[in-house]
């Protein structure tokens, strides 16, 4: 009876304990769940502020600047090299001795200076046996010219036959012959002995010395004796697209073209010169056509072999509308600024860029002169937003008037290269959202 009792005990309902437990439970679980349903909502709501910028209502801290009107030149850019106005390799034409070497490697020599003496002697002999080879048929051609004078007045008295006369005079012809022949040997063994002379056919700088003396050199020689380079004046060779070609035909035909020589760095101007001529055909594996300036490059600024970006000037935009580059930007719908109203709110207003040039963009569309744009600051704004001008009033840091000294706009210097289109492709394309 007492192990039935037990069993019957064991089946009773939960105490109130356990409930109380269960019910704590519960509403802990439903804690959680409401507060990781706000979080998320709250963190949600804060990416949202966070990519559409700042209410309407909040200044946005941002750096102006103004749309002036200045003169713009238009280049047109392309990559080249430099070549040497003239360049010779100076070599022997007789075979001999290099008796003396009269450079030094690096000179800068003159047209007709001494470069090296061969040995003269053998061409000396020559000459000397065809001048007395000659001298001998001289006198031949003197006895000659003597006995056809006596012959001529034997013949009128009929001691003579004109046959004998005729011989002799045939005599005196081949003598006279003979004699130019010998003329001919001495001016050819007189060349070779000038020929032992080496002069510099060009004036310009010397290079690396090919021969050292004492060496005995040979008029088939591949390398010569060394190499002359004319640097004053000097040339570059640069390709364009070919759909440029028409314009600079036109400019052209209007007088002097200018070129710019610009380094690598598209910083520092090597130098300035004048568009030379332009090939007479399009390359057609390439679709760009050769062109060919020539600057006096009176520093040796430029040097042969030399990669630089060239540059030909083909017209001035007068009073043409710029901006600083940093204004434009580039969205889904193409380039825009940020233009500021009256009332210090903006608005994105499409605009069409002619190029960007030495920190300058060339607006062709979009803008008016005397607009306040934006030219930092633009990547928390949206169309209505409030801004508030950087300390400065609009000049602080990449702002100011686009005509103004800092950012010039003739490009004289051939600073910067131009690009079609805008920057600041991210921050743009964020805006536009």
């Amino acid at each position: 009876m007492p192990k039935i009792e037990e069993r019957s005990n064991s089946s009773a309902p939960p105490s109130s304990g356990n409930k109380s437990t269960n019910l704590i439970l519960i509403i802990v679980l439903v804690a959680l769940g409401l507060g990781g349903y706000f979080w998320f909502k709250h963190r949600g709501q804060s990416a949202t502020d966070k990519k559409n910028g700042p209410p309407k209502d909040m200044p946005v801290p941002v750096v102006a600047g103004k749309v002036v009107r200045t003169n713009v030149p238009i280049y047109l850019d392309g990559l080249g090299a430099v070549q040497a106005f003239n360049a010779v390799t100076v070599r022997t034409r007789v075979d001999g001795q290099l008796q003396k070497v009269a450079f030094t490697e690096g000179q800068e020599v003159k047209a007709g200076d001494l470069i090296g003496l061969i040995d003269a002697a053998p061409f000396k002999a020559a000459v000397e046996q065809a001048e007395a080879k000659k001298a001998q048929d001289e006198v031949q051609l003197a006895n000659a010219e003597r006995d056809l004078q006596r012959d001529a007045q034997l013949v009128k008295d009929k001691i003579v036959s004109p046959q004998e006369y005729d011989t002799q005079k045939s005599l005196v012809g081949q003598l006279t012959a003979l004699v130019k022949a010998d003329q001919g040997a001495v001016d050819s063994a007189q060349v070779q002995l000038d020929y032992t002379t080496i002069n510099a056919p060009i004036s310009g700088r010397t290079g690396i010395r090919q021969v050292d003396q004492g060496n005995i050199v040979h008029a088939n020689d591949t390398n010569g004796l060394v190499v002359i380079t004319q640097l004053r004046p000097i040339s570059a060779v640069f390709t364009l697209p070919e759909q440029q070609s028409a314009g600079i035909f036109a400019k052209m035909g209007q007088g002097k073209v200018q070129v710019l020589a610009v380094n690598r760095d598209n910083k520092s101007k090597l130098g300035t010169g004048e568009l030379a001529v332009i090939d007479n055909q399009i390359d057609t594996t390439t679709a760009t056509i050769k062109l060919k300036a020539t600057f006096a490059n009176e520093k040796l600024a430029l040097w042969p072999g030399q990669f630089v970006n060239v540059r030909v000037l083909l017209d001035v935009r007068t009073n043409g509308l710029v901006v600083p580059a940093q204004v434009i930007q580039r969205g889904p719908d193409g380039t825009y600024v940020f233009v500021i109203n009256p009332d210090q709110t903006v608005k994105i207003q499409p605009v069409k860029v002619a190029q960007i040039e030495d920190g300058l963009a060339l607006v062709d569309e979009g803008l008016q002169e005397g607009e306040q744009v934006v030219v930092d600051g633009q990547y928390r704004l949206q169309t209505g937003s409030k801004v508030k001008l950087g300390e400065g009033g609009g000049r602080g840091k990449g702002g100011g008037d686009a005509g103004s000294s800092d950012g010039g706009s003739t490009n004289s210097s051939g600073k910067g290269k131009r690009h079609h289109g805008a920057t600041n492709d991210e921050s743009g394309t964020k805006s536009g959202q």
